[in-house]
């Protein structure tokens, strides 16, 4: 069984505790703005796993984390984030687009896809 470490790693919108994560994506099909996606990894049961791809894209909706069946995922509290001098995004269009590819793309990543 994977931990429970909920800290921030460094003032990030988003961050996922991989060792918790089954790569159930269904984080990945709950986020609006194409933040999180799937990517191989040989290391994991189903081949793949779960990256965030575009933090900066982040809105702070929290599905993600509270879709997470593992509490694998977390979303920056919104005020401790504030309060460290960072915020959220707004969703875009650019950003809605990015998700519809994301699942289009059974989940995976489209970074590096033309």
């Amino acid at each position: 069984m994977g931990t429970f470490e909920t800290v921030n790693p460094g003032n990030q919108p988003v961050w996922v505790n991989t060792s918790n994560c089954k790569a159930c994506d269904k984080c990945v099909a709950e986020c609006p703005a194409g933040v999180l996606a799937m990517v191989y990894d040989c290391t994991s049961v189903l081949g793949k796993m779960i990256s965030v791809e575009n933090p900066d894209s982040c809105i702070g909706c929290n599905e993600c984390e509270l879709i997470c069946p593992d509490f694998a995922i977390y979303v920056a509290d919104k005020k401790e984030f504030k309060e460290a001098g960072y915020s959220f995004a707004k969703l875009t269009d650019e950003a809605k687009a990015r998700q519809e590819t994301i699942i289009a793309n059974d989940y995976m990543s489209i970074q590096g896809v033309k």
